[in-house]
């Protein structure tokens, strides 16, 4: 859950600078690649999902 959190932070722009230290300080960078690559692949997901909301329901 703390990944997670720290991600979404991180990728929003609002990550402190405790919690980053936090974050370089851990042992493997593994799980905030990988929960980073699922966080952006979720978020384009959603843009598509909204433009073609949008799209179908102005024709």
């Amino acid at each position: 859950m703390r990944v997670l959190l720290s991600v979404l932070a991180a990728l929003f722009g609002v990550q402190s600078e405790r919690n980053r230290q936090r974050d370089f300080a851990s042992a493997s960078p593994l799980p905030y690649i990988l929960t980073g690559l699922m966080a952006v692949i979720l978020f384009v997901l959603g843009l598509v999902a909204v433009v073609n909301l949008v799209l179908s329901g102005s024709v």
